[in-house]
């Protein structure tokens, strides 16, 4: 059995966004050489994300707008995690909503997706780098 580990780093200039890391994983698995067997992809960072979902940018409009309904960054006192200085517990939360990871199936050395799947970096307290660990395992 195979395995390859990489991490890609990311820094969204802007306090939230979503980045298609799609190609970037399709490169890792190039260079993992893996035929068959799991791709996971998980952010590193409690305030990153990583999920699968299309690429629309009307549907990324909808979850921004979603998120923040279900946790505001203002006003900042509403959160006991920002007594301590910080300001991003609602990164925290969005975190939680958007997950941590996704597993892609690998199939004849392509990720096995179903239509429109695609992978995405959620970043949700930005303007700095942050990396996601991309695991390969597999024949």
């Amino acid at each position: 059995m195979k395995s390859y580990r990489k991490e890609l780093w990311f820094n969204v200039p802007a306090r939230r966004g979503l980045v298609n890391i799609t190609p970037e994983i399709d490169e890792c698995l190039r260079e993992s050489g893996v035929r068959e067997g799991l791709c996971l992809v998980n952010a590193m960072h409690i305030t990153a994300s990583v999920f699968i979902n299309d690429d629309e940018r009307g549907l990324h409009h909808d979850y921004d707008v979603w998120l923040e309904k279900l946790a505001p960054h203002e006003p900042t006192s509403q959160y006991h995690h920002n007594r301590t200085g910080e300001d991003n517990a609602d990164a925290h939360m969005k975190r939680q909503i958007m997950g941590r990871e996704v597993v892609v199936a690998i199939t004849e050395g392509r990720l096995d997706f179903g239509p429109w799947e695609q992978i995405f970096y959620g970043e949700f307290d930005g303007r700095r780098r942050k990396r996601v660990l991309v695991k390969i395992i597999g024949e």
